[in-house]
């Protein structure tokens, strides 16, 4: 049996117009043998999670570099939970200081990620955070 791809959207919500970092993180994501879903910019939470939920993704990635990181983190956490999306990973990145990382790290997203990161960092993150969530998942379908 043929393991499925890790299935990655990744985002520009709100109105930030920069989505250079995107595309590389995107590309980098797909160099690495990940299908990579580019929802492209100025991107509302809802329309986030609905389009995660469409093309069933693994990872919901965002690239937010406006300053809106603390409402637009939360938000989309919450219609991941009101979803139960509670097997997809939210990550992302761009300019957040290290004390909302840890606030937004607490309140349920996985690893952010800020300028400069290797993507290769990125990519092993991921990968590791899908290896251990899916055996989970996978484990759970077996058991019921």
């Amino acid at each position: 049996m043929k393991e499925r791809k890790i299935r990655v959207l990744i985002a520009k919500p709100g109105l930030d117009g920069h989505d250079r970092g995107a595309k590389v993180i995107a590309a980098s994501l797909r160099d690495a043998g990940m299908e990579v879903i580019y929802a492209g910019l100025r991107q509302t939470p809802e329309m986030i999670v609905e389009a995660s939920l469409q093309e069933d993704v693994d990872v919901i990635g965002l690239s937010i570099l406006s300053g809106a990181h603390m409402t637009i983190f939360p938000r989309v956490l919450e219609l991941m939970r009101e979803n139960g999306m509670d097997d997809v990973l939210l990550t992302g990145g761009g300019i957040i200081s290290e004390e909302d990382i840890q606030k937004l790290e607490k309140m349920g997203t996985g690893k952010l990620f800020g300028p400069g990161t290797n993507t290769n960092d990125i990519v092993a993150y991921i990968k590791e955070w899908c290896e251990k969530n899916r055996r989970a998942v996978e484990k759970e379908e077996v058991d019921s």
